[in-house]
């Protein structure tokens, strides 16, 4: 073992050296890792011990660069490292691969939270901050680590940068966005003065959050409205989901760079939406993934913004292709758990457009489905309610169905969708919590809180609540446990560090608590 190697086995500092950025995400045999370099690379390597993976770049200046390692044994820890010729480019650490499917496994613990993004600089009128600032957001990042997840999903809005706004004032200062600079629509996104700005955006916001504190962690990172650099709007002036050419090539350019794609498997179609892109990998997902740990359990993960359709009664949500890929799943009996993660909430709503729902604030401060939201499109309702009744039907299974977006916790039971029954085996649904978020709680920007749409039927368990922090998610073969944490400002940053769960869901097969 090599100087570095024991340091790391002993558990020394670990130095990154040239290394801006790391995170990885795993299989059971491959490993894909997104890196940024402090220096322009020539041909940087990926080594795990014999096995090696040349890097590719992300961009054009030579910093950012993706490692794809193939042929690893599952359900093992991997040391790798970083080369530039002979020279190491940071310390070795470890990434441990995921069970083969057809493995039992004991236990899988996942991290969820959403809405990470934001850049801190941004204030309101009245001083008060946008965004917490990185340190806090590294903060409740490291006590969440403190409980060794085996796998992080980062649900969402990674980026705040809208750009046209549907219409509302400015929110970026000339003091911020000057040093930042602004894109040019009618320039390709790379290789122009666009790769200079969106590099800029992104550093502040993804770059310096994470750095290398989660390169032994496999990581799934959902898109969501904001990471295409539009809000979900739609007025007289603009609609702005589906994403436009350049917002898509905006949101492309994000994840090429900053964090990895979802590694093919083997029950996921290869040509879904986003899957198989000439410039990627065969089989490399952009928006729809995997979470597959042993046989006992498989997470669908699906961006609901990138391919949302405006075809009214015919809209959907996600293409057609992939509900048939998660009704399948659901239907699939050889893993033990399976559980929809989703970039855009179901139950709740604040009224907005982009929702699952046709709720809408009404002049009480009430939502209502009497007054029609505009451009609002029923088959999204229709295409929500097939997807809980595939849930609600899988036999000796717990449904659970968790989400981001709505920067709150929640937690409620779908009895009922449209004319569908669901109460033999009610869908359980949660909100993650947020770990960016200062002042932009629903609502400040929708004059409501998040509550559950008139449109269905719920036990709702916990009220939503607009507070920071994140769910832990325990599988066993018999149960799943969902832990909730939360902290805001005025609980002082020095009870992050020693934060418990407030809230403890159990919840086991056959049994409805």
């Amino acid at each position: 073992m090599s100087a570095a190697g024991a340091a790391v086995a002993q558990g020394a500092v670990w130095q990154a050296g040239e290394v801006s950025h790391l995170l990885p995400t795993a299989n059971e045999s491959r490993i894909l890792l997104k890196a940024s370099f402090r220096r322009r690379m020539r041909q940087p390597v990926l080594r795990c011990g014999r096995k090696t993976a040349a890097g590719r770049a992300t961009d054009t200046q030579g910093l950012y660069w993706a490692f794809d390692l193939r042929g690893l044994g599952p359900g093992q820890p991997h040391q790798l490292e970083l080369l530039e010729g002979k020279k190491a480019l940071c310390d070795p650490w470890m990434v441990k691969t995921f069970p083969a499917p057809g493995e039992a496994a004991r236990g899988f613990r996942l991290l969820v939270y959403t809405c990470a993004g934001g850049d801190e600089r941004l204030r309101t009128p009245a001083g008060v901050r946008n965004f917490l600032p990185l340190a806090t957001r590294q903060r409740l990042l490291d006590r969440a680590l403190g409980f060794a997840p085996d796998a992080i999903v980062g649900n969402g809005d990674h980026i705040y940068w809208d750009l046209r706004q549907t219409g509302a004032p400015p929110r970026y200062s000339e003091e911020i966005i000057g040093p930042i600079g602004r894109f040019a629509r009618t320039l390709p996104v790379m290789g122009t003065q666009n790769e200079d700005v969106l590099k800029r955006v992104c550093e502040q916001q993804i770059g310096k959050l994470y750095g290398t504190r989660l390169r032994s962690t496999p990581v799934f990172f959902l898109q969501d409205d904001h990471d295409y650099f539009e809000n979900d709007d739609a007025n007289a002036q603009m609609v702005t989901y589906p994403p436009d050419h350049f917002m898509l090539q905006l949101g492309r350019g994000t994840r090429s760079m900053y964090f990895p794609e979802f590694l093919p498997d083997g029950e996921r179609p290869l040509g879904l939406p986003g899957a198989s892109a000439p410039d990627k990998p065969q089989g490399v997902g952009e928006s729809f993934g995997t979470i597959r740990y042993g046989s006992l359990a498989e997470i669908a993960l699906f961006d609901c913004r990138r391919y949302l359709s405006l075809a009214g009664p015919n809209g959907w949500i996600v293409p057609p292709e992939v509900e048939e890929w998660l009704k399948a799943r659901a239907a699939d009996e050889r893993v033990g758990h399976l559980v929809h993660l989703s970039s855009m909430p179901p139950v709740y709503s604040a009224g907005k457009w982009g929702d699952w729902y046709p709720d809408i604030l009404g002049p009480d401060g009430k939502l209502t489905t009497k007054i029609e939201k505009p451009y609002y499109q029923q088959g999204w309702l229709k295409q929500h309610d097939r997807l809980m009744q595939s849930l609600s039907g899988m036999k000796g299974r717990i449904p659970v169905w968790i989400s981001g977006d709505m920067h709150a916790h929640g937690e409620a039971r779908v009895v009922r969708g449209g004319e569908i029954d669901l109460k033999q085996n009610p869908v359980n649904v949660f909100l993650s919590g947020t770990l960016g978020t200062g002042n932009g709680w629903p609502s400040g920007g929708r004059r409501t809180r998040p509550y559950p749409s008139r449109s269905i039927e719920v036990e709702e368990r916990l009220e939503a609540l607009e507070e920071n922090g994140f769910l832990i998610v325990d599988f066993s073969a018999e149960s799943i446990t969902v832990r909730f944490f939360k902290w805001l400002p005025k609980d002082g940053e020095a009870a992050i560090d020693r934060l418990e769960p407030f809230r403890v869901t159990e919840m086991k097969r056959g049994v409805m608590a």
